[in-house]
C-alpha cells in the first residue's frame, strides 16, 4: 500500500511468516461456538426429517399425505440460511470468502446439468469434495448447500425434495472438510484419499435422497414398497432392495466418474484452490503500521 496521509496510520493485512503457519491449511470460515451448534441443529433436524417415516405407525396416515407431507420439511431452507448467519456473526465472512463462494457455486451448478440426466453422472461432485477439502467444513457445508441450490434454480428443480438435496451435499462438502491429514497428506495418497470419499459420498448421497422419497412412492411392487407401522428392520430390508432394484445403476456411475475427475483434474483442482486461499490471506492478522514520513 502507498504512503498514507499524515497523521494516520498504516493498514496492513500481515501474512504468515513462519514455516509452520506456511504449511498449515489455510480456511475462509472458521467454526465458531455459534456455527457448530446451528450445524448440529440443521444436521439433526435433517436426520429425524429423512428418517420420521420409518417410526410412523400405520395410522400415521402416511399414504393419504403423500403428496402434502414433504412439504413439511421445507423449512428445513432457512435453517441452511441460519448457517450462513450465524457464521458470519461468529467468525466474519469477508469480501473474499464470499466472492469465492459465488464462483466456486456458479461453477458447480453449471457442471450438474452437463451429465445429470445420463445414468447419473454428476461431474459437480468431485468439485465440491475437492473444495470441501481445500476450504474446510464450514465453508464446504455453505457451498454445498448454496451450490444445489443454485442448481435448482438453473435447471428449474425446485421442489420439496431441494432442501432434502440442499442438506446432503452440504453434509457431501462438510465431510470432504473433516478428512484426516488437511494440513499434511499431499500427493497420490490424499488423491486416493478423497477419490475414496467421493466414491462412497456419491452413493450415499444417492441412497440418502432415496430414503426421503421411498416412503411416498406408489404403486411399487410389495417386495420394495414401504409399509407404514412395520418393524425398522423389515421396511430397511425393503428399502435396500429398493435402492439396488433402481439407482444403484445412477449412483454407480456417479461414484466411477468422481473417482476418475479427482485422479485425473485433482493436482490442478487442488493446487488452484490453495493457491487462491493463500493469496486472499483470509487469516492474515490486520494491524496499523506508523505513518511513514
Amino acid at each position: 500500500m502507498g504512503s498514507s496521509p499524515k497523521g494516520r496510520g498504516e493498514l496492513r493485512a500481515q501474512p504468515p511468516t513462519t514455516r509452520g503457519e506456511q504449511s498449515a491449511q489455510v480456511r475462509p470460515i472458521r467454526l465458531g461456538p455459534r456455527s457448530v451448534a446451528a450445524l448440529a441443529l440443521v444436521s439433526a433436524i435433517g436426520v429425524a426429517a429423512f428418517g420420521w417415516p420409518l417410526l410412523a405407525g400405520p395410522d400415521s396416515g402416511l399414504g393419504a399425505h403423500a403428496q402434502d407431507a414433504p412439504w413439511l420439511f421445507a423449512a428445513l431452507l432457512p435453517l441452511l440460511v441460519g448457517i450462513v448467519v450465524a457464521t458470519i456473526s461468529d467468525v466474519g465472512l469477508d469480501a473474499k470468502a464470499i466472492a469465492m463462494l459465488g464462483v466456486l457455486a456458479a461453477a458447480g451448478a453449471a457442471l450438474r446439468p452437463l451429465g445429470a440426466g445420463t445414468a447419473g453422472i454428476e461431474p459437480m461432485f468431485f468439485l465440491m469434495v475437492l473444495s470441501g477439502r481445500v476450504l474446510g467444513p464450514g465453508f464446504g457445508f455453505v457451498l454445498g448447500a448454496v451450490s444445489m441450490f443454485a442448481s435448482a434454480l438453473l435447471t428449474g428443480g425446485v421442489g420439496p425434495w431441494l432442501p432434502f438435496q440442499m442438506l446432503s451435499m452440504g453434509w457431501v462438502c462438510m465431510g470432504a472438510g473433516l478428512l484426516p491429514g488437511a494440513d499434511s497428506l499431499r500427493g497420490r495418497r490424499e488423491l486416493w484419499l478423497l477419490g475414496a470419499y467421493g466414491a462412497v459420498a456419491s452413493v450415499l448421497y444417492g441412497t440418502v435422497m432415496n430414503l426421503h422419497g421411498w416412503p411416498y412412492l406408489s404403486g411399487l411392487a410389495t417386495g420394495v414398497s414401504f409399509v407404514p407401522g412395520d418393524a425398522v428392520g423389515d421396511n430397511l430390508t425393503r428399502f435396500l432392495a429398493y435402492c439396488l432394484a433402481t439407482s444403484l445403476g445412477w449412483d454407480l456411475p456417479r461414484a466411477v466418474l468422481t473417482v476418475v475427475l479427482s485422479l485425473a483434474l485433482g493436482p490442478a483442482v487442488l493446487k488452484a484452490l490453495r493457491r487462491a486461499t493463500r493469496r486472499a490471506a483470509f487469516e492474515a492478522p490486520v494491524t496499523f503500521e506508523a505513518p511513514r514520513p
